[in-house]
């Protein structure tokens, strides 16, 4: 111990006389006390007796793992290298655990570290002193707490309601979160489905065989993980309604052509609306083991198709198997039927718009020149007329025609506005319109109101029309004047009116119903034939895929639609012309209303049904007083109502084709 002891005085006593070696002795000292400890450099705490080489001397061990509160063995080890390369390499332990004050430790503590409340800590602290702190890697973060917050995942567990269901160092390695960098995203893409199954044992047992887990093994980076699905931090209930849509939303990330066609279904559409009511893609394909469709066990196979249909529809039948919900318009070779349908309903609108449009815009500017110059107008005079006191108009409807167009108007426009929602979900005002009505059900009730009363109507028409010409079979003129029929003369009327249009001839003089009144009256007999067919084809699928197949639901949708389409546009576009809007009748027309007509204007329009009943003297018993006050200004209103909402409707359409 003496011979130590001189020796150490010895060299110490020769150091003494060179300062600099002297420094670096102690330089030497420290790190040799602190290599044992660790190789890696640590940012030295407050208390230097919880710096992290004292933390490592126990986690630092291989295997090292301690028994918690829950009474289960927790591996504790920490590879110092591999956290210093990670993103909280320059931060000390304590400033996580800030929970541990004195090492060693209970051995029994409970995890206490708050990530959140750590960077959100920071994020204050950066906005403080950082103007440029919203383009940083912590307001990323920041974000993706917020989302998380709002997940199935910071809920409190059922089984202990003082826990959240999964934190952040559940999923992210708290000590070993590295740089974000695109091999970093490649290999951590891999170990997602193993992190999730650390709680989600059976699902990452189904999911192992399903296509996407099979890619994966394979080292396919495109295949779809946990996170694909469920979003990263944002988790919710798959079978909530936030839960379901977002799941759909996810399975367009891979799959967008799929998406698209599946979004053009009445499925799609309910789901663009914001609604979990309707089937989903994992409704049809499965959610972890989704197969091929060629795999015997893929819920979609065909040998499997229909019990998956009739999970929701419990009385589908074989019809069900070839509907196509991802069927497109633009495929001839794969989808004939609906290639067809939706061409020959394109030429239909268009062949319809294009004339009739031409028709409205010639009429406006010859009616509008004649009135500007005096041509035209109705130039008779009531009072000069041989007539009963104060009987100046002309019976046009009765209180039964009257009814039947206020209830065919309203039901019409209750169809368009709960199906152009539906139609046109992908528009901004889509969801709310939806969100007034109550939503996809009692949107769907109230559709169906519409139809019965557009149906009610037309059938009991149809009946009293049978009636009528039964009990005067012998003696009723088809093509007499006050026949709805066309005949010869329509074609006469209409080539005249053109001329009139081009200043080739004069206006011509028309009978109880003119062309284009008779045109509007049989378009709902096809309207009714195209709409009302294809609509009770989906109102009861179950008998319709009993006898056919199930492309004709692809076909009656594409139908329906359109031909809803080019019943909204021309009844509020050519319709309103016809009877509001052109020069002699702007701003509103109230015969439909009052059932009456000024004598005067009722002459202008229809000038050989007049002369004809003064000839034979039979003007007088259509004669009528004029509309009392109430009466006028009830039916005003009325008619503005109607038009207004209709423009409405019309402005949707407009807004919906612009994708607005």
């Amino acid at each position: 111990m003496a011979l130590f002891n001189d020796s150490l005085s010895f060299s110490y006593s020769k150091i003494g006389r060179f300062p600099h070696l002297k420094l670096l002795l102690v330089i030497l000292l420290v790190a040799a006390i602190q290599a044992p400890l660790s190789s890696t450099a640590f940012a030295e705490p407050d208390n230097p007796k919880l710096a992290n080489a004292k933390c490592l001397r126990c986690h630092g061990k291989e295997n090292y793992e301690r028994k918690g509160a829950n009474g289960e063995m927790r591996p504790l080890h920490v590879t110092a290298e591999k956290f210093q390369g990670s993103v909280h390499g320059g931060y000390d332990c304590v400033d996580c655990h800030n929970d541990i004050v004195k090492i060693p430790h209970h051995k029994g503590v409970d995890r206490k570290v708050s990530c959140v409340s750590c960077h959100q800590d920071l994020w204050a602290e950066a906005q403080l002193h950082d103007e440029n702190a919203g383009e940083t890697r912590l307001s990323e973060v920041i974000e993706k707490i917020e989302s998380y917050m709002n997940s199935v995942h910071a809920r409190p567990s059922i089984d202990d309601q003082s826990r959240t269901n999964a934190t952040c160092y559940d999923c992210h390695d708290a000590h070993y979160i590295s740089p974000i960098d695109t091999a970093y995203r490649a290999e951590k893409k891999f170990q997602i489905p193993p992190i999730c199954g650390k709680c989600h044992t059976r699902e990452l047992e189904i999911y192992e065989n399903s296509v996407h887990g099979k890619e994966i093994r394979n080292g396919n980076t495109d295949a779809a993980v946990c996170s694909d699905c469920h979003t990263s931090h944002n988790i919710d209930l798959a079978n909530d309604t936030s839960g379901r849509l977002a799941i759909t939303a996810q399975c367009g990330n891979c799959h967008q052509e799929q998406l698209d066609s599946y979004a053009e279904t009445y499925h799609g559409k309910i789901t663009r609306l914001g609604y979990g009511e309707t089937a989903k893609c994992y409704d049809c394909h499965g959610s972890h083991a989704i197969r091929r469709v060629d795999e015997p066990e893929s819920m979609v196979h065909n040998g499997n198709r229909l019990k998956t249909c009739q999970a929701c529809h419990e009385e589908a039948t074989e019809g069900y198997v070839t509907f196509q919900p991802h069927g497109t318009t633009d495929n001839f070779s794969e989808y004939p039927e609906m290639w067809l349908a939706a061409k020959g309903m394109i030429g239909l609108l268009i062949g319809t718009f294009a004339f009739f449009w031409l028709h409205s815009a010639l009429w406006f500017y010859r009616e509008y020149q004649d009135r500007k110059h005096g041509k035209d107008r109705p130039h008779i005079r009531t009072e000069d007329l041989d007539m009963p006191e104060g009987k100046t108009h002309f019976r046009r409807f009765t209180r039964w025609w009257r009814l039947a167009h206020l209830v065919g108007a309203i039901s019409i426009m209750l169809l368009a506005l709960t199906g152009l929602t539906v139609l046109f979900s992908g528009s901004a005002w889509a969801p709310y319109v939806m969100n007034l009505l109550g939503g996809p059900t009692s949107a769907g009730v109230l559709h169906r109101i519409g139809a019965i009363g557009f149906m009610g109507v037309f059938f009991i028409h149809l009946i009293y029309f049978a009636y009528h010409i039964g009990s005067k079979w012998r003696t009723f003129e088809w093509f007499g004047p006050n026949s709805l029929v066309p005949n010869w003369g329509d074609l006469g009327d209409a080539i005249n009116m053109f001329r009139w249009f081009f200043g080739l001839g004069p206006r011509p003089v028309l009978e109880h119903f003119s062309y284009w009144e008779k045109f509007d009256y049989w378009a709902p007999f096809w309207g009714m034939t195209i709409i009302g067919v294809s609509g009770m084809m989906m109102w009861f699928p179950d008998v319709t895929a009993t006898y056919l197949p199930g492309w004709v639901f692809n076909v009656a949708a594409i139908v329906h639609g359109e031909e809803a389409i080019l019943a909204v546009v021309f009844l509020f576009t050519v319709h309103f012309f016809n009877n509001h809007f052109r020069p002699d009748k702007f701003p509103l027309d109230t015969t439909m209303f009052t059932g009456r007509v000024p004598l005067e204007h009722y002459r202008h329009e229809h000038r050989r049904e007049y002369d004809r009943l003064v000839a034979s003297g039979e003007l007088e018993k259509y004669l009528v007083n004029a509309p009392t006050e109430p009466m006028a200004r009830g039916s005003s209103v009325l008619g503005a109502t109607l038009i207004v909402i209709g423009l409405t409707l019309l402005t949707l359409v407009i807004l919906g084709f612009l994708g607005i």
